[in-house]
């Protein structure tokens, strides 16, 4: 794998298709880590066409926020999802109620966005290894590729976001979370990507704050 980690970015950042790789397979998969750098980091990251991304990280770190700002209408979040029913549903009917429609959506919605070949953005809150798993089998299907955007912020900032949001997560839950993410940010500093990512990125917020467009190259 190579990791790449250095104090001076261009303005956008490119990563490499499936289909260059296998031309280049020496080169292996790629770990960029945006961490620490005083937000100095690129302030687009492009990807191959067709491509998917996964944007994760704990509830609060900043994943909508950033979709919103930097996805050019290529997002799939589970947020938009629960924030369209939520307008459906009578105000005081408790969201665990209904949570199993959000999340069929959710997923038929990101079926039909994979399904249209186009590249795609996904919100995953790094707790369902097998969604990872299927995106990648879809990437795969179609010759492209599955790379990895993570949040590594602390708790106490997530939390923080969750206040600001006026939306929190139980104990129980952030707790799954945290070791989920926890787990995700260590394996890729110890170079061991999630089964079928060929890259994956680390950022702060800073770096994440510094974003403003993750997008794709057109096809040829």
């Amino acid at each position: 794998m190579r990791f790449q980690q250095t104090g001076a970015y261009a303005p956008s950042a490119g990563i490499p298709s499936q289909r260059a790789r296998a031309r280049t397979r020496g080169r292996g998969r790629l770990l960029r880590d945006l961490r620490e750098r005083g937000g100095r980091g690129p302030r687009a990251l492009t990807f191959a066409a067709g491509d998917v991304v996964v944007v994760s990280g704990l509830p609060g770190s900043g994943k909508s926020t950033l979709m919103k700002r930097a996805a050019d209408g290529a997002g799939i979040d589970s947020q938009d999802a629960r924030e369209r029913w939520e307008a459906r549903m009578p105000r005081l009917l408790p969201y665990a109620l209904y949570r199993p429609l959000v999340r069929l959506a959710h997923y038929a919605g990101l079926r039909r966005a994979l399904r249209s070949g186009a590249g795609v953005i996904v919100h995953d809150c790094g707790t369902q290894s097998w969604v990872r798993g299927w995106l990648a089998r879809e990437a795969r299907r179609r010759g492209r590729a599955l790379h990895l955007l993570l949040l590594d912020v602390t708790p106490d900032t997530a939390r923080d976001g969750q206040r600001a949001r006026g939306r929190g997560v139980s104990a129980y839950a952030m707790a799954r979370h945290r070791r989920a993410v926890t787990r995700l940010v260590r394996d890729a500093e110890s170079g061991r990507l999630p089964h079928g990512c060929a890259s994956a990125t680390l950022l702060d917020r800073d770096a994440a704050d510094a974003l403003r467009r993750i997008g794709f190259r057109e096809a040829a």
